[in-house]
Formats: structure tokens, C-alpha cells, sequence
């Protein structure tokens, strides 16, 4: 039976030394990536390129597998009939709703959760009404884990709403706080599809709640991809024995360091090509330079004629000589797909196509974390 939180944080001590000193880590990276951030002058460029980059690695880790490259295509043509970009999407669309309705209200409910997991399955079944998948052992052919049944599937989820937005509820960390809500919602699986995405857009948004980023650009997605063996053994250890709490909060936090300092230094890198490119722009084609124009050279890697003519409230001519001119200059790469023409913001696909891979995990051994070579 899934225990209430209330069971878990009153049966479980999250002070140990190896959490306190994992936390200590993770606030002070979150903190610098928070600063990082806010030296970008419009939230959207990074919002829609790093929204992007964490729907291709939650996707993946459901075995949704699509690349960068026809991601970006499918937003420049969203009628394209390409079923696995259009569910990636779905995912990019629910994270950028929840972040408008968190930002709104300053509250995360069951009810803005519920909308984030309806678009990423374009469905409207809502929460379930037959039992959870069973989680099977493979070699034995056995379960163990069998979810809620769904009379408590509602109570486990007020309590949890109540655990999130209620702060006199529990005294620990945000940051545990937020490992033991990601555990709790995927223990709880209330929904037929799509637990794991809408519980990793979950991170974000309390991240956001709590006020310890003013916008989506930490994605815990690529560590839990990349680790994601720990990840699942961690989940069920925590399930099974009281022990394991320790392990799995570690890792979460663990996970934040890592994933804080991975995205700082991807925000360092665009924040330094956006000087380069407005430099050479203004310096160049002054006439044509605006920061409007080199917002939409970063919201959109890869961007149209129709895009320009929308954000700079100009003619299709005025727009195409834009592009004309800046692929002329190096700054973008004219390319064609079918009948149309697109620009490639090629500085920046290459920053956003090569992240390096965040270090594998390994938490066997006493919850210390050692790189996989």
C-alpha cells in the first residue's frame, strides 16, 4: 500500500549528514544558475530552446526517441505529419502551460497537473479508474509494486496538493520536499499515460512554486536519462525499505548539482554568442539590427520568414531581405525544406546540439557518487 507523505516524513529522518551535505551543494548550484539566467535580457529565448531540449530527453526516457532536428522542423511546419515530434511537442506545449499557470496563480495543483498530463496525451481521460500497471520483476515473473487502487488515487493526490502549497504541513527543504513529491506522484501513477513526463515536469514547476528559479531552465530529464538504471532501482528501493530514502534523496539532489551546472554553462555560452551576433549585427547592418531581431534569432533556432514578419511587424519583402542579408553575413544558414526556406541560427544549433552528456551515477555504494567512463 502507498503510505501519505505524512507517514513517510514522520517514520523517515531527511537530516542525515550525506543529505545535508548534498543539499548544501544543490542550493548553492541552483542559486548561481538562478543569477545565470536572469543576465538573459527576454526569458523566452531560453525558455523556448531549453523547453526543447528537456522534451526530446523526458520523451526518451519514455522510448519517444526523435531528434533535435525534427523537433525545430516541426515547428516550423506543426501540420507535418510526423506523430513522434508531434508528441514531444505535446510535452514542450504542457511544461510552457503549467509554467504560465504557476507563474499566475503561485499555487501547483492537482488541477494544473491534470491539464499538463491532458495535452502531453491529447486525451481528456483523466485521472484512472482501473488499477495502475503492475511493476513485474523480470526475472522472476513476480510483482513488486502494485500502484493504488483508484478509490485512494484522489486522497493521496489532495494530500499531496496539500504537502506542496502548505508550508506549515512540513518543515524540510524545498529541495527534498521536491524528491519526495516526484516519488510520491509516480508511486501514485494517476493517470493511464504519462505519469513520468507530467512527474518531471512536476520538478520544474515546484522548483518554480517555491520561488528557487523565476523561470523553467532546469531540467532534472538528461540526468534521469542518463542515469536512469539508479533511477528506477532507486524509486522501488524507497517503495520497499526505509532505509533507501537517504539513497534516493541524495540522488535527486545530486541530480539538481549536476543538471544546475550543466544548464549554467550552456546559459554562459548563449549569453556570450548573443553578444557576438548583436556586435556584428549592429556593427555591420546597423539599419537592420533590433533587439527584436536578435530575440527571434535565439527563440528560434531555427526561424522563417513567417516568424520574423510576426515578431518584428514587418512585410514578408522587409523580413526575407533580413534573413537575406544575415545569411549573407554568416549569422544564419539558408536552407530548404520542401517548398520553403528556413534560417539556421548555426552558432547556436551547435551549442545546443553538442551538450556534453551529465556524468552516469553510481549510487551502490553508500549513496557517494562516482562518474561512468
Amino acid at each position: 500500500m502507498t503510505e501519505t507523505l505524512e507517514q513517510i516524513t514522520r517514520q523517515t529522518d531527511f537530516e542525515t549528514q550525506a543529505i545535508l551535505k548534498a543539499l548544501a551543494e544543490a542550493h548553492r548550484h541552483l542559486g548561481e544558475l538562478k543569477g545565470v539566467a536572469a543576465g538573459i535580457p527576454n526569458e523566452r529565448i531560453l525558455i523556448s530552446t531549453l523547453n526543447m531540449q528537456e522534451s526530446q530527453d523526458s520523451s526518451a526516457i519514455e522510448n519517444i526517441i526523435t531528434t533535435q532536428d525534427a523537433l525545430y522542423k516541426f515547428r516550423l511546419h506543426p501540420t507535418d505529419k510526423d506523430p513522434v515530434a508531434k508528441e514531444v511537442h505535446n510535452y514542450a506545449e504542457a511544461l510552457g502551460t503549467g509554467f504560465a499557470l504557476v507563474k499566475q496563480h503561485g499555487i501547483l495543483s492537482i488541477n494544473t497537473i491534470a491539464k499538463i498530463q491532458r495535452i502531453i496525451v491529447s486525451n481528456d481521460a483523466g485521472l484512472r479508474n482501473q488499477a495502475g500497471t503492475v511493476l513485474m520483476n523480470k526475472r522472476t515473473g513476480k510483482p513488486v509494486y502494485v500502484p493504488p487502487e483508484p478509490s485512494q488515487v484522489r486522497p493521496l493526490l489532495d494530500e499531496m496538493e496539500t504537502f506542496i502549497n502548505n508550508a506549515s504541513v512540513s518543515g524540510l527543504d524545498p529541495l527534498i520536499k521536491m524528491a519526495l513529491l516526484h516519488h510520491q506522484f509516480e508511486s501514485i501513477h494517476p493517470f493511464f499515460d504519462g505519469n513520468g513526463r507530467t512527474g518531471r515536469i512536476l520538478n520544474i514547476l515546484y522548483l518554480m512554486q517555491q520561488q528557487l528559479l523565476n523561470m523553467p531552465v532546469l531540467y532534472l530529464s538528461r540526468y534521469i536519462n542518463h542515469t536512469r538504471e539508479e533511477y528506477y532501482r532507486l524509486l522501488q528501493s524507497a517503495r520497499t525499505d526505509r532505509r533507501a530514502w537517504e539513497k534516493w534523496v541524495v540522488y535527486i539532489l545530486e541530480g539538481v548539482s549536476l543538471t544546475s551546472q550543466s544548464a549554467i554553462a550552456l546559459i554562459s555560452q548563449i549569453k556570450q554568442l548573443l553578444q557576438k551576433q548583436k556586435q556584428l549585427i549592429r556593427s555591420r547592418h546597423p539599419k537592420i539590427y533590433s533587439q527584436d531581431l536578435l530575440n527571434n534569432l535565439f527563440k528560434n533556432p531555427y526561424t522563417k520568414i513567417q516568424f520574423l514578419m510576426q515578431d518584428l511587424n514587418v512585410s514578408r519583402p522587409t523580413a526575407t531581405r533580413y534573413l537575406d542579408t544575415l545569411d549573407k553575413a554568416g549569422v544564419v544558414k539558408k536552407a530548404r525544406w520542401g517548398r520553403e526556406s528556413y534560417y539556421l541560427n548555426t552558432g547556436l544549433i551547435d551549442l545546443l546540439f553538442n551538450i556534453p552528456a551529465i556524468p552516469r551515477v553510481n549510487t551502490t555504494d553508500g549513496g557517494k557518487r562516482q562518474e561512468q567512463r
